[in-house]
């Protein structure tokens, strides 16, 4: 079996995984890397950039290491590197408990019950839901959705197709740093500098790649391709930008506007000003799009992927040829 053979269906496997379970309720790889991570930054914290950069480097750069070692090992053995790929890609996507929280604050809300969706909205993202209504409720999961379709999903899918098993473990464990340390806190705000830079570098392909099948697989494309154009670098994220106003435009829904994180609030702009406010049922909508740009978004990576290892299959053996 081919190595991109191998590759192919071992991403397969890992994302029928994913769809059928979701993440595993105990022992994660990536909850593992955030206790991990979190005991090391405890022990080299200090209140400077540069002390946050070298946690970042050491932290993701030991993931990266760990992921090539074990991808050599099993370079020459496709079984053993289709079962790696397959439980790489199930670690690192998180589409399918997305959805699942998703739609259990969407239920919650369409039962008329608020103090319920206000509890379960720390499951997708940071902020602060007691002194959010329905509306604003459902407009903080919209967003979360549309966000977290580019981090828990496509992005890790496009650094599988660009490096293998460690080009998706790096970005995951990015991502989880950023989520940690990236955060503007008094304790993080140089610290976690560095992570949250390495975050939108690592993120930027993935998100302009969400963007791109949000409009070929939304209800819009003309409006979400307008709502990107215009409202995108308006965005004080330059990747959540891209993927909102996607999103929003796809939906026909005006994103942003307050919210709160961690005690402090912020104004941001709205996405897509010619939508309407979200309502509850839209975030049924959010989950099915974000279910076709996913789909969308394997079939690319993988296939890309399967090109990349073939071309280096052919390189290696034409070097092994000329000796």
């Amino acid at each position: 079996m081919r190595a991109s053979y191998a590759y192919a269906c071992g991403a397969a496997l890992g994302y029928a995984v994913d769809l059928l379970l979701g993440d595993p309720r105990r022992g994660h790889p990536v909850a593992a890397f955030g206790r991990a991570a979190g005991a090391l930054e405890r022990h080299v914290w200090r209140d400077r950039r540069d002390a946050g950069a070298g946690y970042a480097v050491l932290a993701a750069g030991a993931v990266v290491t760990g992921a090539a070692v074990l991808e050599r090992a099993v370079r020459d053995r496709p079984g053993a590197r289709t079962v790696l790929t397959a439980a790489a890609v199930w670690s690192v996507l998180g589409g399918t408990s997305l959805a699942r929280e998703a739609r259990a604050v969407g239920s919650a809300l369409a039962a008329g019950d608020v103090e319920v969706a206000r509890e379960r909205l720390p499951h997708l993202c940071g902020r602060d839901p007691q002194a959010l209504d329905a509306e604003a409720l459902a407009r903080a999961v919209v967003e979360s959705v549309a966000e977290n379709t580019s981090d828990a999903v496509v992005g890790a899918l496009v650094w599988g197709a660009v490096a293998g098993v460690p080009g998706m473990a790096g970005f995951r464990a990015l991502n989880t740093l950023d989520a940690m340390v990236g955060h503007k806190s008094p304790r993080h705000l140089r610290f976690g500098w560095a992570a949250a830079r390495l975050d939108d570098v690592v993120g930027c392909p993935g998100a302009r790649l969400t963007a791109v099948l949000a409009a070929v697989a939304g209800d819009d494309a003309r409006g979400a391709v307008r709502a990107w154009r215009e409202d995108a670098h308006r965005h004080p994220s330059p990747n959540a930008g891209p993927v909102e106003a996607a999103f929003a435009g796809a939906l026909g829904v005006r994103l942003g506007g307050t919210l709160a994180y961690g005690g402090r609030t912020e104004h941001r702009p709205v996405l897509n000003t010619s939508g309407r406010p979200v309502r509850t049922e839209d975030i049924a909508r959010a989950v099915r799009l974000s279910r076709r740009v996913s789909a969308l978004a394997f079939a690319t990576t993988v296939a890309a992927g399967a090109v990349r290892m073939r071309v280096r299959e052919g390189v290696r053996r034409g070097r092994e040829g000329k000796r």
